[in-house]
């Protein structure tokens, strides 16, 4: 049921990254910078990742170029770390 979970919240953080790129472009309503990395936060941050690099979106803020990164490291370290305990 976890690895739905995970799945779910990562296309969904994907999607996040495309929606808003998409808004940038038309000058849109954006999506605040704040849901994109709860996104990631809690779990999405693989999917985060790919997608801001499959749109280049937010590749120049260097918050997200580090944060996504380690927000994925220290989760996949917590998952190790649960798993062989």
């Amino acid at each position: 049921m976890f690895y739905y979970y995970l799945i779910a919240v990562n296309i969904l953080a994907f999607a996040l990254m495309g929606i808003d790129k998409y808004k940038a472009q038309h000058h849109l309503w954006r999506i605040p910078e704040k849901t994109l990395f709860l996104s990631a936060i809690i779990g999405g941050s693989a999917g985060a990742i790919f997608g801001m690099n499959l749109f280049r979106h937010k590749t120049k803020h260097w918050y997200f170029v580090f944060g996504m990164p380690l927000i994925l490291f220290i989760q996949v370290g917590l998952w190790y770390w649960f798993s062989t305990r």
